[in-house]
């Protein structure tokens, strides 16, 4: 590219035993957003991590305003104004906002003590507020800011820096839709002021509002260039997985049984005047929509126990039940894949097959010992059932790849057969190959007989996956879509609280609570 103030040529890099990546050319102009995608392990971090100085690469070289160079340090890359933004954030909850933007770099008094100037820090900061149109102050803590706001945050953080080139890693994977929208017009912002991004992403949709061309890595090869007119939902995924995808979502192979769950005026803690009723049947995936603090991820824990229901009814193949701890859910069959799977779903730090068998311990053990061989035998079927990629399965849960990770929660409760199970963002932060996993264990398991209550904020999985759709707006179901009226326009209606657009189809397969 002729205007481009970087460029990596041929850039390959070796590990033993692994090509991570392998001549891989790649161009940056000034204003420019370029889409980077690819499945987990397709080399998108180690080139990223090249870029920033911290992986010297195997071969190639680096040009930065057409000076030539085998590679970058931290320094150099800083320097050349390049600047991250993680998926994980990195900031100090004790401080305030400015504070962190200017960590290390804090302008300091005059004097022997050399104090940190927070008036001067504070009057620092504020044009880089201003330029973004952050809605809190520089004084205000972070442990005070939400998700949305911490991610602001760090794009403040990586101007000061006289960024040229911002490199965002996953910067939606926790956003509301709301706060999405907001990145993503600030993302335009930046690219009229001549910054350029490099937007790393597992929701492809998001890269045909922003992205100028898309990079797709293959198995640490680029495989393909998108530019903004063929940026394409399903030509980026042939890309990603290396062949045409129709559909990643399998209809179902026969319609639902008889009612499993359902729920009669059921009132939780978060919402307790919008009693909630709703029905899930066997071999059914019923979708759950809404915007975030609608009540979804409340009414999937008081459900499973963990919060207490102020009243209403639960009843299970027609017969009440008291699901008050999730010690009684998990004997009635009932189990959570929850929303934040490492801080709830996994003990990072212990074996696969360890996590697989602790909430059955029971069921491996003879007068009270457990039995290691019946433990490993049932991992190994679960991690061959599920496509589990690790070397074995003691393998460290932490070491695996989100994707990875969710399916070995799966694999513990689908050891236990499950009557109904509760997929809380089963796909959040999961690369589109182990998606079309995720969703073809779902589909079979619906087709074996299970209800399945499926809560997720990605409106096309959320259309894709479910044979019903119910909506939620502030603690109550305001719809139910059947499959013939699925459409964003219907689920965001009822996500606001207004009526949804009549059936094209009936006219009439739309349900209100």
């Amino acid at each position: 590219m002729a205007d481009a103030f970087l460029e990596l040529t041929h850039i390959s890099k070796s590990y033993p035993g692994v090509r991570a990546l392998e001549d891989v050319s790649l161009s940056v102009a000034s204003g420019e957003v370029i889409g980077l995608v690819g499945e987990n392990g397709a080399g998108k971090s180690t080139l990223m991590k090249i870029l920033g100085g911290v992986v010297i690469p195997s071969g190639g070289t680096i040009r930065v305003d057409g000076a030539e160079k085998s590679a970058l340090t931290v320094k150099e890359a800083i320097a050349a104004g390049i600047a991250f933004v993680h998926q994980e954030l990195n900031l100090f909850e004790n401080l305030d906002a400015a504070s962190n933007v200017f960590i290390g770099r804090e302008p300091l008094k005059a004097g022997p003590l050399r104090l940190v100037d927070s008036r001067a820090l504070h009057a620092r900061v504020k044009p880089y507020f201003e330029r973004l149109n952050v809605d809190f102050k520089p004084t205000t803590p972070v442990a005070e800011l939400s998700i949305g706001q911490r991610q602001l945050l760090e794009i403040v953080k990586a101007l000061s820096l006289n960024a040229r080139l911002i490199i965002m890693d996953e910067p939606t994977s926790s956003l509301t839709l709301a706060e999405t929208e907001r990145l993503l017009a600030i993302v335009a912002d930046l690219k009229a002021k001549g910054v350029s991004i490099i937007f790393i992403t597992h929701r492809l949709n998001e890269l045909k509002v922003c992205a100028d061309r898309v990079v797709v890595l293959r198995d640490g090869r680029l495989v393909g260039h998108l530019p903004k007119e063929k940026i394409t939902h399903s030509e980026m995924i042939r890309l990603m997985i290396g062949r045409d995808l129709k559909s990643l979502y399998q209809p179902p192979a026969a319609p639902p049984g008889e009612t499993m769950l359902e729920l009669r005026d059921l009132r939780t803690q978060a919402h307790p005047n919008h009693p909630v009723s709703l029905s899930v049947r066997k071999g059914e995936i019923l979708g759950l929509a809404g915007l975030i603090g609608a009540g979804r991820t409340e009414l999937a824990r008081s459900i499973f126990g963990i919060d207490r229901v102020l009243g209403g009814t639960v009843l299970l193949d027609g017969k009440e039940v008291s699901l008050s701890t999730p010690q009684s859910a998990i004997a009635a069959g009932v189990f959570l894949v929850p929303e934040d799977r490492k801080k709830s779903g996994l003990l990072l730090d212990v074996s696969i097959a360890e996590n697989i068998a602790l909430p059955d311990l029971g069921a491996y053990a003879t007068n009270w010992l457990v039995a290691a061989d019946r433990i490993r035998a049932r991992a190994e079927q679960q991690k061959d059932n599920l496509h589990i990629r690790a070397p074995n399965t003691e393998t460290i849960a932490g070491a695996l790849s989100g994707g990875n990770q969710q399916k070995v929660v799966l694999a513990k409760w689908l050891a236990m057969q499950p009557r109904l199970l509760i997929c809380d963002e089963p796909t959040r932060g999961v690369d589109v190959g182990a998606k079309t996993d995720l969703y073809r264990m779902l589909r079979d398991l619906a087709d074996a007989g299970v209800a399945i209550l499926m809560i997720s904020s990605d409106m096309e999985e959320v259309i894709g996956v479910s044979d019903r759709i119910a909506v939620m707006h502030e603690g109550r179901v305001s719809g139910l879509l059947d499959r013939a009226d699925f459409s964003e326009t219907n689920v965001l209606q009822l996500a606001v609280g207004h009526a949804a657009t009549e059936s094209a189809s009936t006219g009439m397969g739309i349900r209100y609570a």
